[in-house]
């Protein structure tokens, strides 16, 4: 019965894209952010560059397979200005009967044997922590809840390459859970992060990739997101830290209800170009420390009450640093 209701809860394969849809996506952008929205599953060859930004949005997009069979999604001297992201899996807001807001979400996307040149964004509510709908969300109680409900969910991106030109190659949104980057590549440059999983986000996975990349900061930010597993990755970075957990209490005003905690970091090996850098994993990396921290102020719950990151309940283990 568990099994049945499982299946029951995923959903079903898109269809395969019709040729004059294959040869739409593959026309030349007329410029950097112009996009192609996809609502079926597309499949590429060796040979094949997609030019323009590739939108999955809402119900309509959820079960699409994008299989580049080794082409690529975006170009090295070409990348979209933000906040167009070269691929991008999104929520779909619909007005309620009741004057509110309904989240219609993406789920069960795959992404598969691509190099996409420049970034991936998933979110629902908002694209960072600080966007409206997170922000009002978070002045009550219930808010990590209606968070997840709103992201996308079970979202693969399994054998690909992901390559930086400045911006985050892979950014989970608040909310955004169940969804995992597997067997994959991370280089060039980013300003800032690698991989970003925001506030409220949880039970995502990143395992046996390889990360040779140039960051800004941390490889890897854990930021208020929680179930999560880190594991089995080769990171090969400068000086830069790893793997950081921490809560970054009031940015925007949004208060960060779920702490960075029950996550697995194991079996990492962390590969550093200096003899002196930043550590490799801090767990509780803020606490507090952050002239924002008071933004939230005035509420009885989450980081308006406590500032502090309360990384507890991870679980560290069999990581090695060279």
């Amino acid at each position: 019965m568990i099994a049945l209701a499982l299946a029951a809860s995923l959903a079903a394969a898109a269809p395969a894209c019709s040729p004059e849809m294959r040869a739409a996506a593959l026309a030349p952008a007329s410029g950097p952010d112009e996009a192609v929205r996809l609502t079926c599953s597309l499949r590429l060859g060796p040979g094949d560059v997609v030019t323009k930004r590739i939108l999955l949005e809402g119900r309509r997009a959820s079960g699409v397979e994008l299989d580049c069979g080794g082409g690529r999604v975006g170009l090295a001297d070409r990348q979209p200005s933000f906040p167009n992201p070269t691929i991008e899996i999104r929520s779909a807001a619909r007005q309620a009967a009741n004057g509110g807001t309904d989240w219609e979400r993406p789920s069960d996307i795959a992404i598969r044997n691509c190099t996409v040149m420049g970034p991936i964004r998933i979110w629902g509510m908002g694209m960072n922590g600080q966007g409206e709908a997170v922000r009002l969300s978070s002045r009550s109680l219930g808010h990590t809840e209606r968070a997840q409900a709103a992201a996308p969910t079970r979202i693969a991106i399994e054998a690909s390459t992901l390559h930086a030109s400045g911006g985050t190659p892979l950014y989970l949104g608040p909310g955004v859970t169940e969804t995992a980057l597997t067997g994959s590549r991370v280089t060039g440059r980013a300003v800032a992060i690698a991989v970003y999983l925001d506030a409220e986000s949880g039970r995502n996975r990143i395992e046996n990739n390889d990360f040779a990349i140039e960051t800004g900061r941390e490889v890897v930010a854990v930021d208020g997101s929680a179930g999560n597993r880190i594991t089995a990755n080769r990171f090969r970075i400068g000086w830069r830290g790893g793997i950081y957990l921490y809560r970054n209490c009031g940015e925007g005003g949004t208060i960060r209800h779920q702490t960075p905690s029950f996550n697995v970091i194991a079996g990492n090996r962390f590969t550093y170009s200096f003899p002196l850098h930043l550590p490799a994993i801090n767990v509780g990396a803020r606490e507090g420390w952050n002239l924002y921290c008071g933004d939230d102020a005035g509420y009885p719950f989450g980081s308006s009450a406590d500032n502090g990151d309360h990384a507890t309940d991870n679980r560290v283990e069999n990581n090695v640093v060279d």
